[in-house]
């Protein structure tokens, strides 16, 4: 009775219930050890509360009705982490929370938080938005840096300043010390900046 009731519950949500998804059926009145099928089957999207007719293999039809609560398994904070701070493995924890109460943004892989450079205060064991976390700085504004330039034939390396603040991968402008120019170059790692040409 509980895998046909929930085949008819993962059926009734659709593609709006993910595929990770934890389904746990309750029984409020009338279980069924052995049901054949599911005559007919209403339930409330919202709520997850359900009313099913479940027949067996004598012909009788029982009504059922209960509660579908499908969860989320979904990584949080242990502690409450402050802008600037870099999310470790310590600072995570595993939680099933109800689908209803995960946002579109929600993170749900742990390995896609840690490591991260949290932007906005992650409160402890609640979920943690995409935009709340970004990839860590490797380059601070007022930064030394060595500037790198490598076309394949000739390696040319000089000490430059940061004038912006960068994330690997991303543009930065800096001033070479050796000419005084400005330019713009890529942040590669702490300390390293890439001109590319």
């Amino acid at each position: 009775t509980q895998v046909l009731i929930e085949e008819q519950v993962r059926n009734t949500w659709g593609d709006t219930l993910p595929v990770e998804a934890s389904l746990q059926i309750r029984f409020t009145a009338g279980p069924v050890d052995e049901a054949e099928l599911i005559s007919a089957f209403w339930m409330d999207k919202d709520t997850g509360s359900f009313l099913a007719n479940a027949v067996t293999q004598d012909g009788i039809t029982h009504r059922l009705q209960g509660l579908a609560l499908a969860t989320l398994s979904l990584p949080v904070p242990t502690r409450r982490l402050m802008p600037g701070e870099i999310v470790s493995g310590a600072d995570i924890k595993t939680v099933d929370l109800p689908v209803a109460r995960v946002g579109a943004f929600t993170l749900t892989d742990a390995e896609m938080l840690e490591g991260m450079q949290v932007r906005r205060m992650l409160a402890q064991g609640r979920p943690v938005m995409r935009q709340s976390v970004m990839e860590p700085l490797v380059i601070g504004r007022g930064d030394k840096v060595n500037i790198l330039y490598d076309d394949g034939r000739l390696v040319v390396t000089a000490p430059g300043r940061a004038l912006t603040d960068a994330h690997r991968g991303q543009d930065v402008r800096i001033v070479n010390l050796v000419s005084n120019n400005a330019l713009t170059a890529i942040a590669r790692e702490d300390g390293l900046v890439e001109v590319i040409r």
